[in-house]
């Protein structure tokens, strides 16, 4: 086993992590700012868009969801990046692969609140 913090300071320090890792996201990347900004402005429309406790789940759980997927893309390149400058086929592999699930992740904002939409006022 791995030493270091266990129980209640373990679950302290990784919050601290975490919440650095948000800190550092906001900070330097500009895709995961403009997704926030756009998860704050929606998030009120969800409210008024959903019409059940699941609605807003589905509604706002995508909007997570693309941040979560942003917080990963962001991470895939930062390690790429710090391996080195060169181009590598598996490095650009996989920084088109997180740019992918971001768009897959846009996709799904897109159904979601576009069938939810359609079923409200169609």
């Amino acid at each position: 086993m791995k030493p270091g913090k266990t129980g209640l300071a373990r679950i302290i320090a990784a919050t601290g992590y975490s919440w650095q890792g948000l800190v550092a996201a906001v900070k330097h990347e500009s895709a995961f700012r403009q997704e926030l900004i756009l998860g704050i402005l929606l998030t009120p429309a969800a409210i008024w868009l959903g019409r059940s406790a699941v609605e807003y789940a589905l509604l706002i759980g995508a909007l997570f969801l693309v941040l979560i997927v942003e917080l990963l893309n962001s991470a895939i390149e930062a390690v790429v990046d710090r391996a080195g400058d060169e181009y590598h086929e598996l490095a650009g592999r996989a920084k088109d692969m997180g740019s992918a699930a971001v768009m897959l992740g846009l996709f799904n904002v897109a159904l979601i609140w576009g069938l939810i939409a359609w079923d409200r006022f169609a």
